[in-house]
């Protein structure tokens, strides 16, 4: 019955899909031809030197007691991950032209192939990477979706049926794309609809793009119609540049991060973790950062001096330390962790680049309170960054449950992926 029901969605998504100026293996997916594409697809080393001192590495993370890190899978560029719903497997996403199928074959909670997902076509920043509520394989880049059914189940060629659900170029428009804050993240909601992060491309956007920015949800989030793209509205503005988010399955309610603005200090402004309870919320930016840090009419934003604020804005739920980057974030759905972390919200710092001093490259752990705002943060996993010489052997991208409650952390300056246990 499911395949049936998965069948004829796939049908009426792709006659509503009417021609395009798309690259010409794409117009033969959507209609179910062969590419031509060589059937072999390689694959990526799992072992050797690489993997060898990967692991050696992982020796000085930090962790609380009866956790345990070990390498996953070796993945270059590792970025979000989207864990599939019903095989021992996870997409991964680039800031480059790869999406990445990561396969355990053998169940032994590592993965045994590492292989590039319909290399047929050509991505571009393929990112933001996640799952419809029925097993279609979401792929947002810097300025295209795409939808592919069942891709857990036909990601073994490189021919895979694919859906164009916003083409090149329908995401942001082409004059406002930028080198600069283009990776995105997506989730779908319990309504069904693709919720999207779109990072404004600028440290802080200019006065004449502001308006303009808060039309279209660039500097926000939008949500939209996960097979044709419809009923597009922003649901979230004045933010920077978010590059997480998930879903709280308790209350349904979204939350984000936000990256801060650069270039006003090693301690300001804060890094943020968000919660949308309305529609079309505002958080402040680029008026104001954190819950009280000013950036119109500064040194970073002197033409937005006589710019009002917002009438109204909403404050974010947890301030991080300044310029760590806070990435990737997942509500910790599973029960192998103790009672104190289910529920709560694990995130991943990145780590600074515009510091004196560099700070962040690990995990933080966020706890709710009872009417499901956030508590406190606390550092639950780190070591990435050699504060003796201040460089980084890893930097966290994104983290993501298991279905055993294992806990998945990406690194793209590694090129890997972690996995996080616990035993009592």
């Amino acid at each position: 019955m499911r395949s049936t029901l998965k069948a004829a969605v796939v049908a009426v998504a792709l006659a509503l899909v009417g021609p395009t100026q798309a690259q010409p293996n794409l117009e033969k997916l959507k209609q179910f031809k062969v590419s031509g594409t060589d059937l072999n697809i390689p694959v990526v080393p799992q072992t050797g030197k690489n993997a060898d001192a990967i692991r050696e590495n992982l020796k000085r993370i930090k962790l609380p007691p009866g956790f345990k890190i070990e390498l996953y899978a070796i993945v270059p560029d590792a970025r979000h991950m989207a864990v599939a719903p019903s095989t021992n497997m996870l997409f991964v996403g680039t800031r480059k032209t790869t999406v990445w199928a990561v396969t355990d074959r053998n169940g032994d909670m590592v993965a045994d192939e590492v292989k590039p997902f319909a290399p047929s076509l050509k991505f571009n920043v393929p990112n933001g990477v996640c799952w419809t509520r029925d097993g279609f394989l979401i792929v947002v880049e810097h300025n295209r979706v795409l939808n592919f059914p069942a891709a857990e189940f036909f990601y073994e060629g490189p021919d895979v049926a694919v859906i164009e659900v916003v083409p090149q170029g329908g995401l942001i428009p082409v004059e406002e794309e930028s080198f600069n804050h283009g990776a995105r993240t997506c989730r779908v909601g319990p309504d069904g609809m693709l919720y999207i992060t779109l990072g404004q491309p600028f440290n802080v956007q200019p006065r004449d793009k502001v308006a303009l920015y808060e039309k279209l949800g660039i500097g926000g989030m939008i949500r939209l119609n996960p097979f044709d793209g419809s009923k597009r509205e922003v649901v979230a503005v004045g933010i920077r540049n978010s590059v997480g988010m998930d879903i709280n399955p308790k209350d349904k309610t979204v939350w984000f991060t936000d990256n801060q603005t650069d270039g006003m200090g090693d301690d300001t402004p804060p890094g943020e973790l968000n919660r949308i309870t309305k529609p079309a919320e505002h958080f402040g930016y680029p008026f104001i950062h954190g819950r009280n840090v000013k950036i119109a009419g500064t040194a970073a934003a002197p033409d937005l001096k006589d710019m009002k604020a917002p009438a109204a804005w909403t404050p974010p739920q947890i301030e991080f330390p300044a310029h760590q980057a806070q990435l990737g974030m997942t509500f910790y759905t599973g029960k192998m962790f103790p009672a104190k972390y289910q529920g709560g919200i694990f995130v991943a710092a990145h780590g600074s680049w515009n510091r004196t001093v560099p700070s962040g490259a690990l995990i933080n752990f966020v706890s709710l309170k009872p009417d499901g705002t956030a508590d406190k943060s606390e550092v639950f996993a780190e070591g990435w960054l050699d504060s003796a010489t201040g460089t980084y052997r890893g930097r966290p991208v994104d983290v993501a449950v298991m279905k055993d409650g294992s806990l998945l952390v990406s690194d793209d300056f590694a090129g890997a992926i972690y996995r996080i246990s616990y035993q009592p």
